[in-house]
């Protein structure tokens, strides 16, 4: 062996020393990882108070969401009952000018051609307030002779003996019924029929 050879250098390959640069590179880019058995007792303690904490907050939330969207509808419910409640008295309160129209209508017609203009302007406004008050859902009952008698739609002023209708049935209406949508805001005024008249059970005495 030369002695050239002797002192000569080891010269490690290129791919060999390109890996154990980027080894030591990434060695040194990774940081270390904490495992859970690092973390204290009061740092676990404190992670279990959040989540506490979290879990208390999201049932407030939804507690406050549902009470929120009842109160919208409690006050839909009740903003709609106002209203409808407003509604009635007014038309309540208008039905006693319907019937003075209609009263008049009456009176005018027993005057024959006399009241003929009379009965026409009468007519015309009882008949535009009736489609006034039909607009906000008042719907007439008219309860004609020989209907039966309904209590939930008929008021009783009245019982006659009557042979023309059987007994719990309607002979004349005294003034007309009206209901609001579905509820009623005042009942048909009606005579109703107790059944044939009573015939008496006595003979006649024969004459001397």
């Amino acid at each position: 062996m030369t002695s050239k050879n002797k002192h000569a250098k080891h010269t490690p390959p290129a791919d060999a020393t390109e890996a154990g640069s980027q080894t030591g590179e990434a060695s040194a880019n990774e940081a270390p990882i904490e495992s859970v058995d690092s973390i204290s007792t009061e740092e676990l303690e404190a992670l279990k108070a959040k989540a506490a904490k979290a879990d208390e907050n999201w049932d407030k939330y939804l507690r406050t969401a549902a009470e929120l969207d009842n109160y919208r509808k409690r006050v839909a419910r009740e903003k709609e009952e106002l209203a409808r409640f407003t509604t009635e008295r007014i038309v309540t309160a208008l039905l006693p000018a319907l019937d003075n129209l209609e009263r008049a209508i009456d009176a005018a017609q027993k005057h024959g051609a006399e009241g003929a203009t009379m009965i026409e302007g009468i007519t015309q406004v009882y008949n535009q307030f009736r489609r006034s008050l039909a607009e906000f859902g008042l719907q007439e009952m008219i309860a004609r002779a020989g209907d039966p008698f309904d209590a939930n739609f008929h008021e009783a002023v009245s019982q006659v003996e009557s042979a023309e209708h059987p007994e719990g049935h309607v002979i004349e209406q005294l003034q007309r019924g009206y209901k609001l949508a579905d509820r009623l805001v005042r009942p048909a005024r009606v005579v109703v029929s107790k059944g044939q008249p009573e015939t008496s059970t006595l003979e006649s005495e024969p004459p001397e």
